[in-house]
């Protein structure tokens, strides 16, 4: 069992945040009068007090907030749970959804150790039930279940559509398709054609947001700007060279010109990144194809899996 040592929150970004005694969790939206409260996944922010004593240990004088953080808890390292896993205070319940974050410049805690726990060692959560906490309440940890929904992201990439000259309906259609098949699509992206974009993003949506697939569209022709694969590639551990092959043979069944395609598909960490065509019509044949046999794929990746003898 752990504890909620410091709630911290600021009215306005940019602003330390203050200790206050008690607060309100609202579901879908933080904690009420904290300015980064809002209908995102980062709504509440948690730091492990253990990791605050080691910080302080090395010599730094901070304060519960100076990171950030809105709840300081203790009795649980908060970066190695995985992501879905709830927190019950109370009435209130928290799911977390992030661990660390991208650090776009340095804070002053930096600046004067050298170092700052928070991008490293900070999660987030969303609120998904109301209550109101107090500070030295219980926190009870809840691991996600072994059969929740697969999560996943779907990225489009298309220079024309990043610059708003052409509408992206090749990611929301693939979206649109995972939702009807029971997937929990969490974010949806539209980035211009290139690699250290998309890699950025597919390792943050996979390190961080811990997704169980994330899907690409777009990028993988004979075009120098298609550089999906490439991308790809470089923010993979491991390639899963079968997914990409069985697409290309069926679509190769469709078209001929299916042999163009340069898609490839490869794994990060827990995170499957399978790139799929360009066009609406391709998108769909693809999926159509996969999504029937990815879950046991999936389940095999997430360690939950039966066995898969043969009689």
């Amino acid at each position: 069992m752990g504890r909620v040592l410091g709630i911290c929150i600021s009215e306005r970004r940019g602003t330390q945040k203050k200790e206050v005694e008690e607060a309100v969790l609202k579901e879908n939206w933080g904690i009420e009068g904290d300015a980064h409260a809002g209908n995102w996944h980062r709504q509440v922010s948690l730091l492990s007090f253990e990791k605050i004593e080691d910080f302080r240990a090395k010599g730094a004088d901070v304060d519960f907030g100076a990171f950030g953080e809105n709840l300081i808890v203790e009795g649980y390292n908060l970066r190695k749970l995985p992501v879905g896993t709830r927190f019950h205070i109370g009435e209130a319940v928290l799911e977390l959804t992030q661990i660390g974050k991208e650090c776009h410049s340095h804070c002053e805690i930096y600046k004067k150790m050298g170092d700052c726990i928070m991008p490293r060692e900070g999660v987030f959560a969303e609120v998904v039930k109301d209550g109101r906490i107090h500070r030295g309440d219980e926190v009870e940890m809840e691991l996600p279940a072994s059969d929740r929904p697969f999560t996943a992201s779907v990225i489009t990439l298309s220079d024309k559509g990043a610059a708003g000259e052409r509408e992206d309906r090749s990611g929301p259609l693939a979206a649109q398709m995972l939702e009807q098949a029971g997937y929990e699509v969490k974010e949806q992206l539209l980035l211009a054609d290139g690699i250290e974009p998309l890699k950025s993003q597919l390792i943050r949506l996979a390190d961080q947001r811990q997704m169980d697939v994330i899907f690409t569209t777009g990028g993988t022709g004979f075009s120098p700007r298609d550089l999906t694969p490439e991308a790809t590639r470089a923010a993979c551990d491991r390639m899963a060279d079968g997914i990409a092959q069985a697409i290309l043979s069926h679509s190769l069944s469709i078209t001929p010109r299916a042999m163009f395609s340069r898609a490839v598909s490869g794994i990060r960490g827990g995170t499957l990144i399978v790139n799929l065509p360009g066009s609406p019509k391709a998108v769909r044949e693809a999926l159509e194809f996969l999504l029937p046999q990815l879950g046991h794929g999936l389940e095999v990746l997430r360690g939950t899996a039966g066995e898969c003898g043969r009689k």
